[in-house]
C-alpha cells in the first residue's frame, strides 16, 4: 500500500470533508477575484491583437502609397523624356531635305505626344489610387487611435483591480496549493471535475433549509441524517455536488427529518 493511500485511509471522512469545504471556500474567493476582473484580461488581449492588425494594415497601405508614388515619379520622368524628344524632332524639322524625312519626324513627334498623354492618364489613375489608399489609411489610423485609447483605459482599470487584489490572490493561491496536497487524489479529482461542470465553481455545498446549497432541490431527511453523521462522502442526487452539514459549513445546524432515498456516495 502506498504512503498516500495510507495517509488517506488514516484521515477520517469528517476531516476530509472539512478540508474539502475549506478548499472550496478558498477557490470561491479566487473565483470572486476573477469575476471582479471580468472579461478585462480577454478584452485587453483582443485589443492588442486588433491594434497589431491595424498597424500591419497601415504599414501595408503606406508601402502601397510609396510604390504608387514611385510609379508616378517614373511616369513623370517618361513625360520629360518624351517632351525632350519632341523638342529635338521639331528642331530637326528645320533641316529636313525631303518629304520622307519630314513625315518620319512628324510621326515621331506624334508618337511622343501620345506617350505624354498616356503617361498623364496613368498619373491621373495613380493619383486616384493614392487618394483612395490615403483615405483608407486615414480611417485605419483613426480606428487605431480609438482602439489605443480604449486599450489604455482598460489597462488602467485592470491594473487597479490587480493592484487591489494581487496580494490576496497570491496568498489564496499558495493556501489553495497547500490545501490540495492535504486531500487524497481520488476525492480531489472528483472535486475538480464537479467544479468544472458549474459556472460558479461550487462543488462542495451545505444543506441549507433542507435543500442542496447548489441546485436547491429538497434533500430527504434520511440523507440529511447520513450527511450529519459524516461516515460517507455524499453527493446531491440531482446535481452531483458534494454535500456537507451546516456545522462543517459554519452555519446554524438544522435537524434533519426521517425517511429518504438512499444517498449517492463518492467515496
Amino acid at each position: 500500500m502506498s504512503t498516500k493511500a495510507t495517509k488517506a485511509d488514516a484521515t477520517s471522512i469528517e476531516d476530509r470533508l472539512r478540508r474539502l469545504f475549506a478548499l472550496q471556500e478558498i477557490d470561491s474567493k479566487l473565483d470572486e477575484i476573477e469575476v471582479l476582473k471580468g472579461e478585462l484580461p480577454m478584452e485587453v488581449n483582443d485589443l492588442d491583437d486588433e491594434i497589431a492588425g491595424l498597424e500591419t494594415r497601415t504599414n501595408n497601405l503606406k508601402a502601397a502609397v510609396k510604390e504608387i508614388e514611385a510609379e508616378v515619379t517614373h511616369l513623370k520622368g517618361k513625360i520629360k523624356e518624351a517632351e525632350a524628344l519632341q523638342k529635338k524632332y521639331k528642331k530637326q524639322l528645320d533641316d529636313v531635305k525631303n518629304n520622307r524625312e519630314f513625315d518620319a519626324l512628324t510621326k515621331e513627334i506624334e508618337l511622343q505626344g501620345l506617350e505624354v498623354q498616356l503617361c498623364e492618364k496613368r498619373i491621373r489613375e495613380a493619383q486616384v489610387r493614392i487618394d483612395a489608399k490615403e483615405e483608407t489609411l486615414k480611417e485605419a489610423k483613426g480606428r487605431m487611435s480609438e482602439k489605443k485609447k480604449n486599450l489604455e483605459a482598460k489597462k488602467v482599470e485592470l491594473e487597479k483591480i490587480i493592484e487591489n487584489t494581487d496580494k490576496e490572490e497570491k496568498k489564496l493561491k499558495r493556501v489553495a496549493t497547500t490545501a490540495r496536497k492535504e486531500i487524497d487524489e481520488r476525492l480531489l479529482a472528483g472535486y475538480e471535475k464537479i467544479r468544472k461542470s458549474y459556472r460558479n465553481g461550487m462543488a462542495v455545498v451545505p444543506v441549507d433549509r433542507d435543500s442542496c446549497g447548489g441546485c436547491f432541490n429538497q434533500i430527504p431527511p434520511q440523507v440529511q441524517l447520513e450527511i450529519s453523521l459524516r461516515k460517507k462522502v455524499i453527493a446531491c442526487e440531482h446535481c452531483g455536488r458534494i454535500l456537507v452539514d451546516n456545522e462543517i459549513a459554519g452555519m446554524e445546524v438544522t435537524r434533519p427529518g426521517a425517511g429518504a432515498k438512499a444517498p449517492l456516495e463518492l467515496d
